[in-house]
């Protein structure tokens, strides 16, 4: 099995060039109404924008705020210090800046993650790949 999210956007074009640039994917299809993102040729993600119906009706309701109101768009990303620098960059904005999951003490992914929101309000995280933030840190000290 392979998971391949589907948002609504209310700009795909807008959407797939922060996607493309916060995630180094790119565009699969490309175009106002849907885009494909792909990594290394695998599908990442998939842009819809609500406003259009296509062959299976509408996805979201453009008019129902906040987009993805208990949803969050995890995505493991293998340098993570380079995705932290593309999303200041961007401008995005952040919800929880960089940390190591958990804070305190091992156990956990022993990740390092970073919160944000995408350019509709999605909630994005950006994850280093788990066990890359050892307790305690080798690297410290």
């Amino acid at each position: 099995m392979r998971p391949q999210p589907l948002i609504s956007v209310t700009d795909v074009a807008r959407s797939s060039r922060f996607y493309q640039e916060l995630l180094g994917c790119q565009s699969g299809h490309g175009g106002e109404e849907y885009e494909r993102l792909l990594s290394d040729g695998t599908l990442v993600l998939q842009l819809h924008a609500f406003d259009i119906e296509h062959h299976h009706g509408s996805i979201g309701d453009a008019s129902s705020r906040p987009y993805g109101n208990g949803l969050a768009l995890w995505f493991e990303i293998e340098d993570f210090d380079a995705a932290v620098r593309r999303a200041d960059a961007l401008g995005a904005e952040v919800v929880l800046p960089p940390h190591r999951n958990p804070p305190d003490g091992p156990g956990g992914p022993a990740h390092r993650e970073l919160w944000l929101r995408d350019p509709d309000g999605y909630l994005v995280v950006l994850a280093s790949p788990d066990g890359e933030s050892p307790w305690p840190d080798p690297r410290v000290g």
